[in-house]
């Protein structure tokens, strides 16, 4: 299946009739509106997963009912994407792959979606726990994992429990925004043999679910760095 992995700019190409992409699942990988994800998937009429990054919205506190959502006990609507799955702290199936989420970033100021290093690594031990005896295809995170393309000042150091989920579950790639390219082509990077993919602007890539980490079943089609 292909993959259009988006995050933290938007390039408003990528919503128009004349794109030539015909993804089957759409990532957000955080720092994008609800409104540019809905455009996303209108436009090319499939689901979307997503993950908050440190300037979204406070999602947490959202409970899905027969009447709709509710927050604290009275109705209230996600901030959104409408429609999209939400896999911030889960492990979710949509479309045939499997996304273990992780959202948020380094706790640098007060505000919602960031985490000390020690809240982030309880995060991820609850999806590590979740993701037992599954083959999960995909880690969805807003932040890169520590000392992994993440940045030398405060706000873009990367998370030690995203290197260490990653090599324990093991996916066929982990994907992340947060720290901007700025249109550099930047290296490659993997963890544990784990392709790491820097998706500010977007990545659009070919997947086979089901694959074990390290099989070629991974392909980097087009991908645009940032801006």
């Amino acid at each position: 299946m292909r993959v259009l992995a988006v995050s933290d700019e938007e390039v408003p190409g990528l919503a128009l009739a004349s794109s030539t992409l015909r993804p089957d699942l759409i990532l957000g990988a955080g720092d994008l509106s609800g409104e540019y994800l809905e455009g996303l998937m209108d436009r090319y009429g499939v689901p979307c997963v997503f993950v908050p990054g440190n300037h979204d919205p406070d999602y947490a506190g959202y409970r899905s009912t027969r009447g709709g959502y509710v927050r604290g006990g009275m109705p209230s609507e996600p901030p959104g994407p409408r429609g999209g799955v939400n896999a911030d702290g889960r492990v979710v199936r949509v479309g045939g792959l499997t996304v273990a989420g992780l959202g948020g970033s380094i706790r640098y100021r007060s505000g919602p979606n960031q985490w000390t290093q020690a809240q982030a690594t309880r995060r991820a031990w609850r999806v590590r726990l979740a993701a037992r005896r599954r083959t999960v295809d995909l880690v969805l995170a807003h932040s890169p994992a520590l000392g992994v393309g993440d940045g030398d000042d405060g706000p873009h150091r990367g998370l030690a429990a995203l290197g260490a989920l990653v090599a324990g579950i093991r996916p066929q790639a982990f994907v992340h925004g947060h720290v901007h390219p700025f249109g550099a082509p930047g290296p490659d990077r993997e963890i544990d043999g784990v392709p790491v993919l820097n998706t500010v602007g977007y990545t659009y890539f070919d997947i086979t679910p089901g694959r074990p980490a390290g099989a070629e079943g991974l392909d980097i089609l087009e991908r645009r760095r940032g801006a």
